[in-house]
């Protein structure tokens, strides 16, 4: 009896069918979710190529198109806006007083164009091999070398700080609900997205604007980073420079509580 149970034929064949029984389930298993898998992909395919489908678009292909859109809506929105500015103009009922008042207010809201002496700044992201040209400082992190929000908003808020009577960015005029944004490295302003160089053009006293430029503690903290990381900065003189008026939306968006 000892001897029987001890025995490799009829002790161990039980269990090695109950462990390769599992192993066999489990590649039929496989095989089987492969095949739904490959089934799958062709009934939605459908001839086509799924990772190029034109249906597919990446994101940033479809931010940059939506901003292409809210370009041309701006336009067209300006161009109406003129039209209707034209007519009201016929014969509105309105005294030459009260047609004074309406304009000085218009310009001061950034509505309408406006000229005058100005200087532009340039801010640009860093080349990508940068490295610390001074010493003492670290190797640059991959977020020292772009431009952040925080550095657009320090420029305008010194033009601003510096008596700036407009300012345009990029290729839009601020008004007093301007926000600029930035995701990632990317400008998101009124509904439209640029890519550095990212340009700042004021309207003002040159002298008076540049005093303001340095003086910002905010940006005497950039040009940190401009000095050891190559951070672009330029800051140009214009002469007289048309600013556009504002063309966009002025409908206030604020939320309400649910009744």
């Amino acid at each position: 009896m000892s001897n029987s149970a001890d025995s490799p034929e009829t002790g161990s064949s039980p269990a090695r069918r109950r462990a390769f029984r599992p192993v066999r389930l489990l590649t039929v298993a496989v095989f089987a979710l492969a095949g739904l898998i490959f089934f799958t992909s062709f009934n939605t395919a459908k001839g086509t190529n799924i990772r190029t489908d034109a249906s597919l678009l990446k994101l940033s292909d479809l931010i940059h198109e939506r901003s292409r859109q809210n370009g041309e809506r701006g336009e067209s929105n300006a161009a109406l806006r003129e039209d209707v500015e034209s007519l009201a103009e016929r014969d509105d009922g309105r005294t030459k007083a009260e047609d004074d008042e309406l304009a000085a207010l218009e310009k001061r809201a950034g509505t309408q164009k406006l000229t005058g002496d100005a200087i532009t700044v340039t801010l640009n992201d860093a080349p990508p091999d940068a490295t610390a040209k001074l010493p003492g400082y670290p190797e640059p992190q991959p977020d020292y070398l772009v431009i952040h929000q925080q550095d657009l908003q320090a420029v305008v808020n010194a033009l601003w700080e510096g008596g700036a009577e407009g300012i345009k960015v990029m290729d839009q005029r601020l008004i007093s609900t301007s926000a600029v944004r930035c995701v990632g490295n990317t400008l998101i302003l009124q509904g439209r997205v640029y890519s550095p160089p990212y340009k700042i053009t004021a309207v003002g006293d040159p002298e008076k604007l540049q005093r303001a430029l340095t003086a910002s503690p905010a940006i005497q903290n950039y040009m940190v980073y401009v000095n050891v990381y190559g951070l672009g900065w330029k800051v140009e003189e214009n002469g007289a420079v048309t600013l556009p008026g504002y063309s966009g939306t002025v409908d206030l968006h604020y939320a309400k509580p649910v009744e």
